[in-house]
């Protein structure tokens, strides 16, 4: 054992000192010269053990020293390899070049932040002689897919950890088409470091007042109601939570007629320490809008409308009648907005054939409202793998066949709103849902009214989700073996306690019952874990493990038929499933899970 640990030990030095001869960060070479002066092999192997992978969301680590974290270095080795592999897909990657992004990130002790990271991607395409389209300031994430389709780019980067904690950055890349796209090829280095150089290329472009523009003139193609937003009372409050969002709402408002929203003081600025939040992420409910409620009661607003701080996801929460907060799921916002952005397509085309070509996508994971809305108004439904980059992709397909895709959301407060932005973006689903707030308003009614009324019309769909926190690969792994050879070898679960399992789809292996050859029509991949059964009383339960955390989630889902209206037992027999769920599914204590704490 020691011979072995030794030779780690000293692959983990030479790696270091390689790192050594090429870092110019003063910083964190800094750091890594005085481990190895130490010999501290227990610190090296968190920078060095392991080089970050693409996952989901591109890169994502802690910004600090070594291979497994985002700093000048990993930024430049990524994009090199990027540019590669670019130059070996688009033969004309010098006239049409890339668009980068960045937002407000930043960590002093590494000296990392988005916009020196943007700056070192920019510097390594351009020294290749590859024009870059940098935006001189932070934008949300949802400019940057937007302006490469817009200037018929090759590709995008996105220099943003979304809701991460602070201490986290990330490098998420778009394709030609607009759409997230799945791992480049990263080796090699260059040395990029010099990014003073760019400010005086021929090669550098600053597309910030065009898109600016251009995107805010886009979006008001969904704008449908101009009058009654110029005339509307309905007072909004929007948090941007120390993100890049302010502005953009507020012009976006502007574009649509709206009277600006109250923004929270005390967060409307960009700010890489987050100090008024625990985790900076909106989908944590109303921990995070604590700000938001006081300054809405302060100002008589009805209506919070919150970003993460890349201001591509959206959390809304509108003021009930008994004075109580309601924060809306990703899933009832998404089966509102499904219904409000059909129902403005349905009265601008008065024409019956033209249902047959509109399509609306959620992933798999998410409610299936819009399945309901869709069997019952004639247009199509599909579901898509968990993530916007298969939604992105999908919708790209249909609308190069000549299809409208008017809609697509996921449960994680996701939504694509607008044909433009091929990914899912928190300005225009904002101003979308203050519009269709203020129409509802016309008829005294509020979102959770309306709400009701879509599930009376499709019927109610409840949904519960949640997750269980495991480190351990292997037990997770066993966890879902027992499953699939639950009553012996290679035979799934009949039943989970008094529910019985009408049909199982196991996107790990490739097989779903429901089909007539037993194969699943939706990608599949071995490198992650999901299973989703469908339960004779209407439910359906999803279990996956998670591409960036050590969890097990789990999603379940009632669909009743319209008429079906009796909700409080729809949840007594949900919930009632979901202990099911838990007890002979994951079973917690035996596997030594723990739940996730509220």
């Amino acid at each position: 054992m020691a011979a072995q640990g030794s030779a780690g030990d000293a692959a983990l030095r030479r790696e270091a000192e390689q790192w050594l001869q090429w870092d110019q960060n003063p910083k964190t070479s800094a750091i890594v010269k005085e481990l190895v002066a130490e010999g501290n092999v227990e610190e090296l192997q968190k920078y060095f053990g392991s080089r970050m992978e693409f996952g989901t969301a591109g890169l994502r680590a802690a910004m600090g020293a070594g291979i497994s974290h985002m700093n000048d270095l990993t930024i430049i080795q990524t994009t090199q390899g990027f540019c590669r592999y670019l130059e070996k897909n688009f033969s004309d990657l010098k006239n049409r070049g890339v668009v980068i992004g960045f937002d407000a990130r930043a960590h002093l002790s590494s000296g990392g932040s988005s916009k020196r990271f943007a700056r070192l991607a920019a510097n390594t395409f351009i020294s290749q002689g590859v024009p870059v389209y940098l935006f001189s300031d932070v934008t949300p994430t949802p400019f940057v897919p937007y302006t490469v389709t817009h200037l018929k780019l090759c590709a995008g980067i996105m220099v943003t950890a979304s809701h991460n904690p602070k201490q986290d950055n990330g490098y998420k890349v778009y394709w030609e088409n607009g759409a997230q796209i799945i791992s480049p090829h990263d080796k090699g280095i260059s040395q990029a470091w010099d990014d003073k150089q760019i400010d005086s290329s021929a090669l550098l472009h600053d597309p910030y007042a065009t898109i600016n523009k251009e995107y805010f003139k886009d979006i008001q193609k969904q704008c449908f109601h101009r009058n009654i937003n110029k005339e509307t009372n309905l007072k909004f409050v929007h948090t941007s939570v120390h993100g890049v969002g302010h502005k953009f709402v507020q012009l976006a408002f502007k574009a649509f007629d709206l009277r600006p929203p109250f923004a929270v003081p005390e967060q409307k600025d960009p700010d890489p320490e987050f100090p008024t939040v625990k985790y900076p992420n909106p989908e944590e409910g109303k921990g995070v809008l604590t700000l938001s409620f006081a300054l809405a009661e302060k100002d008589g607003a009805k209506i919070i409308l919150a970003n993460d701080p890349d201001a591509d996801r959206l959390a809304v929460a509108e003021k009930q009648e008994s004075g109580e907060w309601k924060v809306f799921s990703g899933n009832e916002l998404g089966a509102l907005l499904g219904w409000w952005i059909f129902t403005c397509w349905k009265k601008q085309n008065r024409d019956a054939c033209a249902i047959k070509d509109v399509y609306m996508l959620s992933s798999t994971v998410s409610s299936k409202i819009l399945r309901a809305i869709a069997l019952k108004e004639g247009f199509h439904f599909e579901e898509t793998l968990t993530g916007f980059k298969w939604m992105g992709n999908r919708a790209k397909q249909l609308m190069d066949q000549g299809k409208a895709v008017l809609f697509a959301f996921e449960e994680a407060i996701g939504y694509m709103c607008c044909p433009a932005v091929l990914d899912k973006d928190g300005v225009s689903a904002a101003v979308i849902t203050a519009e269709m707030a203020s129409f509802l308003a016309t008829r005294n009614l509020s979102l959770s009214q309306q709400l009701k009324a879509v599930y009376d019309e499709y019927g109610f769909h409840i949904t519960k989700a949640s997750y269980f926190i495991c480190h351990d690969p292997k037990v997770i792994q066993q966890l879902f073996d027992n499953l699939r050879n639950y009553d012996g070898k290679d035979t799934y679960p009949k039943s989970c306690g008094r529910f019985k399992v009408s049909g199982i789809r196991d996107l790990t292996t490739g097989y779903d019952s429901s089909q007539p050859d037993l194969k699943a029509i939706l990608p599949t991949s071995k490198s992650s874990q999901m299973i989703t059964f469908t339960f004779a009383n209407g439910g359906v339960a999803t279990m996956r493990t998670s591409g960036t955390e050590p969890k097990i989630k789990y999603y379940s889902e009632l669909c009743a038929p319209p008429g079906n209206s009796d909700v409080e037992q729809l949840k007594k027999e949900l919930d009632e499933l979901v202990s099911a769920l838990e007890k002979h599914f994951f079973q917690p204590e035996k596997n030594n899970l723990q739940r996730k704490t509220e």
